[in-house]
């Protein structure tokens, strides 16, 4: 674990969105705590958490902030929307609904925040495969059309959840830098972690 005083090279502010009950929190949990709960209150306006990374030898601060799906809490998440460099959107494989709202989603990301924020599309609960409403082909066939990546999860069984962040980061920092040669670096490489702090919370 890393001491408090240890310099950060960067931070990055990260927001996850969708609908309620879509698994927002406890993505936030197991990707910051390594816990997982299936009685997370539903978050109220928004909640904020930290995770500390090493990035190509960088310290860098995952500032992730979970915000509320509820339609009348959509005023204050969206007032946190700006400056924000990555945006993690949910939706529940069991809900069409919640996956008919990403498009809203992203257009209150288009309306609040820059354009050179990086997002990441994110279906859960693949653990629930026989309830699925929303095909793996159909999350695909949306992320492609919206121009981002694309992901399930899940948070419960823990699959993918390091794998969200790894790729939005991944996203960010190749956006932040200028074309050389091709990525080699792998985020988040467990086999540093001891040597080099990758997972430690700040």
């Amino acid at each position: 674990m890393a001491s408090a005083d240890q310099t950060l090279d960067e931070s990055l502010k990260i927001l996850v969105i969708g609908d309620s009950d879509v698994g927002k929190t406890s993505l936030v949990f197991r990707f910051v705590d390594g816990s997982f709960s299936s009685q997370f209150v539903p978050t109220v306006g928004i909640d904020f958490k930290s995770k500390t990374i090493v990035w190509n030898d960088k310290r860098i601060q995952l500032q992730i902030w979970d915000t509320a799906g509820q339609e009348r809490y959509r005023s204050i998440t969206t007032s946190y929307f700006r400056g924000a460099a990555g945006f993690v959107i949910m939706y529940d494989i069991r809900n069409e609904v919640s996956f008919k709202g990403v498009q809203e989603w992203v257009s209150q990301i288009k309306t609040y925040s820059g354009p050179e924020a990086k997002k990441i599309l994110v279906g859960n609960m693949t653990d629930e495969e026989k309830e699925r409403e929303v095909t793996i082909k159909k999350g695909q066939q949306l992320a492609d059309k919206l121009g981002i990546e694309f992901i399930e999860t899940s948070v419960k069984n823990n699959s993918n959840v390091e794998k969200v962040f790894e790729i939005l980061v991944g996203s960010i920092f190749k956006a932040k830098t200028p074309p050389t040669k091709p990525e080699t670096t792998k985020l988040f490489d467990k086999s540093v972690s001891t040597a080099k702090d990758s997972w430690c919370y700040c």
